[in-house]
This record gives structure tokens, sequence and C-alpha cells, in this order.
């Protein structure tokens, strides 16, 4: 039987499908197609680091903008005339065992902790805190000549600051230590009031605005060494050797009897801290006694009577007179007149009144 059908050809066959044809990649492509991949990693790479650069220069400028960038600075550059230290007898401490030792630690193990600096109305660059670094650099410098230590490390105070708040920074670092007597501190306290640039005029004031950071008891005590220094002034010539609690004794006393000119007097004319001490012990000795004396048990009188619709109650220092009379709604010198009246009728007698 053929295949074929009546018109005499065969059915047609379907072609087989072609065979898919293998693409291997040639040495030429091979390259070209890593180079592109590189080329892709590369600039991705190159993005994700402009990316970071911005962001790295975005923070330092903020960490600039706020004076936490640390900076190489000139001994030379820097001055110490804008602020007065918060430290009294400043040759005796560039002179001291604790300079020597702070001397001796840079010259090891270089400086450690940065100092911070501020630029003054002329842009010269002003110390603010540490000047104990300073000075140590400073006497390296001048002793040794080693370009080592003629820079010194800082932070610099960016733009404008308040100026009491460069007393505060400059105080606070030596007070967190305790390492600021009580009479720097009341002369921190006397000179700040006194720097036109704040805007506070009462060195007691000053206390709470510098130091306020400080227990209550403590702020009196620096308190009572404001009113000791500005009552004695120049006369107490060492006054961070005085104790706290004998500058507390005598400016209580101060306070309470009239012995300034005395006192100051003996002071002039001492010539060592042991004989300042001495002066002021001497003074709390003889300066009257403020203190109340004992109480006695004693029986206590009253008397109580009327006069009109006054009820009157007397005792021994007190007279207590109650009526329905507003007498806070009365004129002043209406009130003044009658006890003035009063006083007089108790003090000098009255002819109508008879003994007993």
């Amino acid at each position: 039987m053929t295949s074929k059908n009546k018109f005499g050809f065969g059915p047609l066959e379907t072609p087989a499908a072609p065979k898919s044809r293998e693409r291997n990649v040639g040495p030429m492509g091979a390259a070209v197609r890593d180079a592109a991949e590189s080329l892709q990693e590369t600039t991705e790479a190159k993005v994700e680091q402009r990316r970071q650069n911005a962001t790295d220069a975005k923070a330092y400028r903020t960490a600039q903008d706020e004076g936490r960038v640390l900076s190489t600075v000139p001994l030379a550059d820097v001055m110490t005339t804008d602020l007065p230290r918060d430290r009294l007898d400043l040759e005796a401490v560039a002179a001291s065992t604790e300079m020597e030792e702070l001397k001796a630690s840079i010259r090891e193990r270089g400086q450690k902790e940065p100092v911070e600096l501020y630029r003054d109305a002329a842009g010269q660059l002003q110390l603010k805190k540490g000047w104990r670094r300073f000075t140590a650099l400073s006497q390296l410098f001048a002793e040794t000549g080693d370009d080592a230590f003629a820079t010194i490390i800082a932070r610099i105070e960016a733009g404008e600051s308040d100026r009491l708040a460069r007393y505060i920074d400059m105080v606070e670092e030596n007070v967190v230590r305790e390492d600021l007597s009580f009479a720097e501190m009341a002369q921190v306290a006397i000179l700040a009031a006194q720097d036109e640039g704040t805007d506070e005029v009462d060195p007691d004031a000053m206390v709470l605005r510098l130091y306020g950071s400080l227990h209550k008891m403590k702020r009196s005590y620096i308190r009572s060494f404001v009113f000791l220094l500005s009552a004695l002034e120049d006369d107490l010539k060492w006054p961070k050797a005085v104790s706290r609690n004998l500058g507390v004794d005598v400016a209580r006393a101060l306070k309470s009897v009239e012995g300034a000119a005395k006192l100051r007097g003996a002071l002039r004319g001492c010539a060592t801290v042991e004989e300042q001490t001495a002066a002021l012990a001497a003074f709390l000795e003889k300066k009257p006694s403020v203190a109340q004396p004992p109480k006695q048990v004693e029986r206590k009188e009253k008397r109580e009577f009327h006069v009109g619709d006054m009820k009157v109650t007397a005792r021994k220092g007190e007279c207590r007179i109650v009526c329905d009379d507003d007498f806070a709604g009365l004129p002043k010198a209406q009130l003044e007149y009658a006890v003035e009246a009063f006083q007089r009728a108790l003090r000098e007698g009255n002819p109508r009144v008879t003994s007993l």
C-alpha cells in the first residue's frame, strides 16, 4: 500500500528543529566582560567613597564648629592676658614641686591633655583652660630649646562665646579636682564681677553663677572669702594660706563688729604667712563676744489688761496690743507718731502716774 494520496504525493514532513548553537565566549569577549564588571564595581566603590567622604566632611565641620577638633599651635601664638587666672600666686605655682612633676611627665610622655583657647576681639589666641600645661611647656622649651616643646595641643573655641561662660570653663576643671582654694575661687568671683564683659556686678551673686554646681555649703564658704578679701584687700598678703575655718570665722567676726581697720593695720605689718595667721587668730580672740549668754531659767511674768477695746499683754521685752483696728491700713507717719508718744511716756514718765 502506497503512502501517497490520490494526488500523487506523500504527507508533508515537518523539518526537525535546528539544534541550538553553542556560543562560547572568546578571549576578547571575556576580556571585555571582565573590564565592564570591573568598571561597574569601581564606579560603585567610588560613589560609596564619595558618599563616605561627604559624611566625614560634614562630621568634621560639625566637630570644628563645636570646638572638638584638636590643633597644634605654636606657644608664641598663645597669650594669657585676657582672662585673669584662677590662681592667686602664679609665680609660686610656676616654681612649685607639682610643676616640676608635670614637666617630668610631659618630657617623658608628651602632652596628654589639650588646653583650650579662644580668640579675643583682636583675633589673638588667648588661653582659657590649661595654664599649668602651658607654663610647663613654656619652661621646658626655655630650658631645652627643643622644638618638641615649642608647640601645644589645643582645642580652639569656635565662634563667639559668652564671657561669663569662659570664666566658668576656666575654673570648672580645677573645681572638680578640688585644686583651688576658697580664696582663689572667691578672687575669681570678685574679678568676674568687675569685668565689664559680664552682666553681673555683685560678687556674691557671681558665686552662684560661677559655682552653681557646688554644694550650697561650699558656696557659703566662698561667699565668706569674698567678703574677707573685699574687706581686707591687699593687706591680706597670703589669702591662699588662710584655712577655710579661720577665714569663715574672721569674715563672720568682721560682719558683726567694727574691726576691719584695726585688723588691716595688724596684717599690714606681717612679714610671713605664720605672722598673718597669728594676726587673724588674735583678732578672733580679742573681738567682742557676739554669742548669746547662756539662758537662765527664770520665772516669766506677764500682765494682761484692757484699755478701751484694746487688749494689752506685757512681758519682758514685749508689749502686744490686740484690737479690731486695721493698723496696716493706717498711714506710716501716724503709726510712727503713736509709737514715739508711747515710747516717750515709758521712758520719760507721766505726771498722771503715781508710784504704787
